[in-house]
């Protein structure tokens, strides 16, 4: 499996060779959680029409693609311009700091302040090195239909984890569905609940340190809640490692409310529409919030660039506020933008849609800035990953939750010292 992986890696790496820019192109390698690619491309034409010196050109890849192989591809002096990525961590010592190339850098501090540090090395980088491309938000995806059929209301904003797990309980059986709620098995989906819940990640010194009586009322939580039916067990345990999203579950109303997030809109859309009544719920409340998690993919410049200059000069037009608002309709998305998150965009949804987006927006102000803080540490990864592994395998029975914690924190320590080296 390493070796295959490997080879995949390697050949994907290639890929990214073959693409790299050449003098007066600006090469960027990108995915779509919906048409984020095709919506770029539409603006990168009138782009080019004002700037005909400059050429863009967007290879549209498998998100799984630019993830593994991308750190490869510029560790190697190679890859693209520019690429659509949401882990910045392993990329991070190869972004180029735009501030030089950009227009009015204060401009850029102003609107999407809060999220410029994720893609830093710490507090004293002051650089501006991308552009997000959309501001994604966790929260819970509700099934009213079912909930009206069994009689049960939906949990009002202030409620806790505890309120919304005895309610979708009551839920799964008055209409007999096999799960009251699923979560994607995803660290950082967790990971929103258990800030709610009291969790704090790191410790004083800002070192990691995840294993604390929040996260373990998580984990405990949903470890007993998989064993009754409250709680998908199957997403996580049947899922073979890795990320794995429950749309499927949620959009064939196999479960009542579907923790995921504002990077489904598209889909909800598209598969589910008015087969069913689905709105979006408030973040659950506990001692640290009502919080979910942000997050979100953004558009990174890389020094290997041969062009930094129009580089600039490009993602200055997509970040100007009129394109940006424009770019977040086109795409469904919730801006990363602070001024236009609290502006009505003209978004060509359905009236559940447009609901939902204003649904997220009253969720997103909500996020704490422990939720920002650990979505853009550079040690994120290693966190989530060891959480939701180690969780897993104590709700499959495999190992104690006290044998996870241990491995938890075992996990991230090696991370730690790996990051070090």
């Amino acid at each position: 499996m390493i070796r295959a992986t490997a080879l995949a890696a390697s050949v994907l790496a290639m890929g990214f060779a073959a693409a790299t820019a050449q003098a007066g192109e600006i090469r960027i390698a990108c995915y779509s959680d919906g048409n984020e690619c095709e919506s770029t491309e539409v603006l990168a034409a009138r782009f080019m029409k004002d700037n005909a010196d400059v050429k863009v050109t967007i290879d549209k890849m498998p998100f799984k693609a630019i993830q593994e192989s991308l750190p490869v591809q510029l560790a190697a002096g190679q890859g693209p311009d520019i690429a659509r990525t949401t882990d910045f961590g392993p990329v991070m010592k190869y972004m180029l700091d735009l501030t030089p190339y950009l227009k009015d850098p204060g401009y850029w501090e102003a609107s999407f302040g809060p999220v410029l540090g994720w893609m830093r090395a710490d507090a004293k980088d002051h650089g501006i090195y991308g552009l997000m491309t959309q501001l994604t938000i966790s929260a819970p995806l509700v099934n009213k239909t079912l909930f009206d059929q069994a009689g049960v209301p939906v949990p009002k904003a202030g409620a806790s984890w505890d309120d919304w797990a005895t309610a979708v309980k009551k839920v799964q059986v008055a209409t007999k569905i096999p799960a009251g709620m699923a979560w994607d098995r995803s660290g950082a989906r967790f990971s929103g609940p258990a800030i709610s819940m009291g969790a704090k990640f790191f410790a004083a010194d800002g070192s990691p340190a995840v294993v604390d009586d929040g996260l373990k009322a998580t984990a405990g939580r949903v470890v007993d809640w998989s064993k009754d039916g409250t709680f998908a067990r199957d997403v996580w345990v049947a899922a073979g490692g890795g990320y794995r999203d429950a749309f499927d579950e949620f959009a064939n109303g196999r479960v009542a409310v579907y923790l995921s997030g504002s990077w489904q809109l598209t889909r909800l859309e598209k598969q589910i529409g008015d087969g069913f009544e689905w709105v979006v719920g408030s973040a659950p409340c506990g001692v640290g919030g009502c919080t979910g998690m942000p997050g979100g993919a953004g558009f990174v410049a890389f020094k290997n660039s041969k062009n930094p200059k129009d580089v600039g000069r490009f993602l200055d037009f997509l970040a100007s506020k009129p394109v940006y608002a424009e770019w977040m309709v086109m795409t469904s998305n919730v801006p990363a933008h602070t001024a236009l998150q609290n502006e009505n965009l003209p978004y060509k949804l359905s009236p559940a849609g447009i609901a939902a987006v204003q649904a997220f927006g009253t969720n997103a102000a909500l996020l704490t800035p422990l939720a920002y803080r650990l979505q853009g540490d550079p040690m994120s990864r290693p966190i989530f990953n060891a959480v939701i592994d180690r969780v897993s395998q104590a709700m499959s029975g495999q190992i104690t939750l006290d044998q996870a914690y241990a491995r938890i924190t075992a996990d991230v320590s090696d991370a730690v010292a790996a990051s070090k080296k």
